[in-house]
């Protein structure tokens, strides 16, 4: 209890700020205070943590998620969580002078039923035990870069579950109600869950967390639907750790469940996500000890790198999870996650490369231009990079076309309206990475390749005339406009003719017939607009109505209709006031100086004085030769 004393001291030092904040407020201090209408040794009386909290009838679920929530762990800060356990503890302590020793010596003491005669003592526990915990959590993120810190985490945890198991004694007593000891008993089986599935004890940890929503389920189907709300947030957040338990037992179907949840949640979180993904990676390294190569566009290279057999084995399933995500945040983090891997698998064959360079030399003099297999390689994967970037954009490309058609306006909520503009910036991020892929190196002589990119080049050509059209459309620029839309019918028409055997390949793209009734409905929709605004007399603006540009001090006789005069930025005067040309002071010149001629002054000149002892004597007497 001293040792954890002193680490909590260390974490409320980092959030010095709050516990001033705290004093200030006293909102924790009329959490330690009796519960009205409690009585001191009432041995009829029914002992609740419900009864802690001023609006009544919750527990001890609520009790924790409102601390952590309101103290640091929705930013996942657990050293300022424990900080604030540490400081509530102590005000427990005093409140209920229930000190552990003094500053000099330390005197342990234990809670025990004798003298339950107050509900504050059952949150002291649970403080305790949320303090460890906490520690424990602070401990985990600091695992990442020191291993060694994993013992202290996995001490602390046994320390939270020896509390939990404290609390959950006591609660047994005929002084506690009824939904205090089941919260109790969930409380002592999830921290007991979490202990075990770090030490990879996975069936003793499957018990407990089952446990644990046995008694939050039935919480929740007693009380009220705002009341169950909690309990169901919490069966959520262990139905994972259950799952990996499983998979971890010898259930191979529970990976797909986990699969499914962490598609649904858009990443996992807490205690299983590293555990998850580390999941992951090693059921397809065992999976890619049996690949040995591939094949693509009728030539088969081996595969010898394992990065490169592990990102191969896991493609299909993660364009598969693409291809279900629910919604585009979804569906751009795992875009952005394939990419990720797909740079790291292209990396590890550029090192391969590099010192295998005069090999690849000597094998294109002998095999007459044809790459090496690592080479190929390489160009499979940057062609898997790029088409996956293409596809991505796409995407991203088809929401803003919703949005653009559908001319929904968000000015209520802050946000800007898409623009076609938006959609020619992504377009030709395609064309570009399309014309990457026709300098692959091996494709340079595949025509089937290269007929196929130049289809879909001008399929997205057709689009970007498209939008670029609708750009001018807004600015009025009807001529200009005309012509996009028919350069537009013209790509598709030279896709629709040059299709033929690769209709299969174009199949993914968006479809040029639909935009060819789109361009003929605009193309009318222009001509009739461009006719109206020809025929249209050009509004001239009425001298009321012109702002001229002069300040108001210089047009009193002129009535104008000014909408800057209730503005903050109104023009009254010019200022600072503009230069005005003024009459310079004269200059005099005298001339005839030059020509006088002054009389001599050497008689009027005093003689120097006589120098020597006997002409300071007389200077000083006043005497004069």
């Amino acid at each position: 209890m001293a040792a954890e004393r002193q680490g909590g001291g260390g974490g409320g030092r980092g959030a010095g700020a709050e516990e001033n904040k705290d004093h200030k407020d006293g909102k924790d201090n009329k959490e330690n205070e009796r519960p009205a209408g409690s009585q001191p040794g009432g041995l009829g009386d029914s002992l609740g943590l419900e009864s802690i909290l001023r609006s009544g009838g919750r527990g001890l679920l609520q009790i924790v998620k409102e601390s952590q929530q309101q103290h640091g762990l929705r930013h996942g800060d657990f050293q300022r969580y424990r900080g604030y356990c540490s400081r509530r503890l102590r005000r427990l302590r005093k409140t209920l002078n229930f000190k552990m020793g003094n500053r000099h010596k330390f005197t342990g003491k234990k809670v025990t039923e004798e003298i339950l005669s107050d509900n504050r003592y059952l949150l002291l526990i649970l403080m305790d035990a949320e303090r460890a915990w906490s520690y424990a959590m602070q401990l985990k993120q600091e695992a990442n870069t020191e291993p060694r810190k994993r013992f202290h985490l996995l001490s602390r945890l046994r320390k939270a579950v020896k509390h939990a198991e404290e609390l959950e004694r006591l609660c047994e007593s005929n002084r506690v109600d009824a939904k205090t000891k089941l919260e109790a008993q969930a409380y002592m089986a999830y921290l007991t869950g979490m202990l075990r599935f770090e030490h990879q004890e996975w069936k003793a940890a499957m018990e407990a967390f089952n446990k644990c929503k046995t008694i939050y389920e039935k919480l929740a189907n007693a009380f009220t639907e705002e009341q169950a709300v909690l309990y169901n947030q919490r069966v959520e957040e262990i139905s994972p750790n259950i799952r990996y338990c499983a998979y971890n037992i010898g259930d191979q179907s529970a990976m797909n469940e986990l699969m499914q949840m962490r598609l649904r949640s858009g990443g996992t979180e807490g205690l299983l996500a590293e555990k998850l993904e580390a999941l992951i990676t090693q059921t397809r390294a065992k999976q890619a000890a049996t690949m040995s190569e591939v094949e693509w566009r009728g030539r088969t290279v081996p595969v010898k790198i394992d990065k490169v057999r592990i990102f191969l084995l896991g493609l299909a399933d993660n364009e598969a999870a693409i291809a279900q995500a629910e919604n585009e945040e979804t569906k751009e983090r795992l875009f952005e996650s394939l990419l990720s891997e797909c740079r790291d698998a292209i990396q590890a064959v550029r090192e391969e490369l590099k010192p295998d360079q005069k090999q690849r030399e000597h094998s294109l003099e002998n095999d007459s231009g044809k790459v090496s297999n690592i080479q190929y390689l390489h160009s499979y994967l940057t062609y898997i990079k790029l088409s996956t970037a293409i596809k991505r954009n796409e995407s991203m490309a088809k929401s803003l076309q919703k949005a653009l058609l559908q001319q929904q306006r968000s000015d209520e909520d802050g946000k800007r309206s898409p623009r076609p503009q938006d959609l020619i910036r992504l377009y030709d991020i395609i064309l570009q990475n399309l014309v990457e892929l026709t300098q692959l190196p091996g494709l340079e002589e595949d025509k089937n390749f290269q007929k196929e990119i130049g289809l879909k080049t001008l399929v997205y050509k057709a689009y970007r005339c498209f939008f670029i059209a609708q750009s001018y459309v807004l600015v009025k620029k009807w001529s200009e406009a005309l012509l996009l839309y028919e350069r537009v019918l013209k790509y598709a028409r030279e896709v629709q003719s040059g299709a033929g055997a690769h209709r299969n390949s174009l199949k993914e793209l968006p479809d040029v017939q639909d935009l060819i009734t789109q361009v003929n409905a605009e193309k009318y929709s222009l001509q009739a607009a461009a006719i109206l605004d020809a025929n249209d007399p050009h509004e001239t603006e009425s001298p009321s109505q012109v702002k001229d540009g002069k300040p108001l001090s210089e047009r009193f006789e002129t009535f104008c209709l000014d909408p800057s005069l209730v503005s903050k930025q109104v023009s009254l005067v010019h200022f600072p006031p503009g230069f005005q040309p003024i009459p310079c002071k004269p200059l005099f010149f005298d001339l005839a100086l030059n020509h006088v001629a002054f009389p001599p002054l050497e008689d009027k000149v005093e003689q120097k004085a006589k120098s020597g002892l006997t002409g300071y004597i007389k200077g000083i007497f006043g005497f004069k030769s």
